[in-house]
């Protein structure tokens, strides 16, 4: 008799949906201890059935990469939505705004005076308050505005009337002193100071944040447990990958 493994035409994906769900409770476990939110990167995964069994476990919402994604995990339940990259050309910020209207939050990001007065003159055409988080890069590089210039940035954007700023947020992953390293726990403190002191420098400008949201899979919980966020979007844990293995953030079992 053939078994199922030999039934299925390659390449293909196969995945264990139990082991999946061990990985997303024992990172949902590890936040809940840390007294810190948790909103994974839906990036690995892509499906709202993984999406809903890591809301189910006690996640806050989800985090995305892009609208097409946010579209399609709002179409399979999910309400509370961060798409983590800025919206860039009229017809993604309108598919936003249709979107904002279906589900109960919807965050997106900014990271530049221009991005951001962009999305505030089509909210106002639109006649609607979209909230947003500013990236601030602390040592990955890729995006986000330069922690220096933080609290200066968070100053405009919250004056903006169609945006309302409630976090701050960055993706910084195995970097020290902006530099790769091997070190979780080192680079994960260094993350948490870096956003701590971004939140401070803005708050001392008048402008209240809500959110503070960091955290990869390598570092997510030693970022959590520094105290210093409110919140981390880990991703790649729920398959626990070979990467993560050479990462030393997962084990073969």
């Amino acid at each position: 008799m053939q078994s199922w493994m030999e039934g299925l035409e390659t390449p293909c994906v196969v995945i264990d949906v139990e082991k999946a769900r061990a990985n997303i409770l024992r990172m949902q476990c590890a936040a809940d201890a840390a007294n810190c939110a948790l909103r994974p990167h839906i990036k690995t995964h892509k499906m709202p059935l993984f999406a809903r069994m890591q809301v189910e476990a006690g996640a806050k919402g989800i985090t995305c990469a892009k609208v097409s994604e946010a579209e399609v995990m709002a179409d399979g339940g999910i309400d509370d939505i961060f798409i983590a990259y800025p919206m860039v050309g009229d017809f993604r910020i309108r598919r936003a705004i249709d979107l904002s209207r279906r589900v109960r939050r919807l965050i997106l990001a900014v990271d530049s005076e221009e991005g951001a007065a962009e999305l505030d003159r089509t909210a106002r055409r639109e006649g609607v308050r979209l909230e947003v988080r500013l990236e601030i890069d602390t040592g990955a590089g890729r995006t986000g505005v330069a922690a220096e210039q933080a609290a200066e940035l968070a100053e405009r954007v919250a004056q903006m009337r169609g945006l309302e700023l409630t976090g701050i947020y960055t993706f910084k992953g195995l970097v020290y002193g902006g530099k790769p390293c091997a070190d979780a726990a080192q680079a994960a403190e260094e993350e948490g100071r870096m956003l701590a002191d971004a939140a401070r420098a803005i708050r001392r400008r008048g402008v209240e944040l809500r959110d503070v949201s960091g955290g990869s899979t390598p570092t997510g919980i030693a970022v959590a447990q520094t105290g210093m966020v409110s919140e981390i979007r880990p991703g790649t844990y729920v398959f626990n990958d070979e990467l993560l293995v050479a990462e030393r953030a997962a084990a073969v079992e």
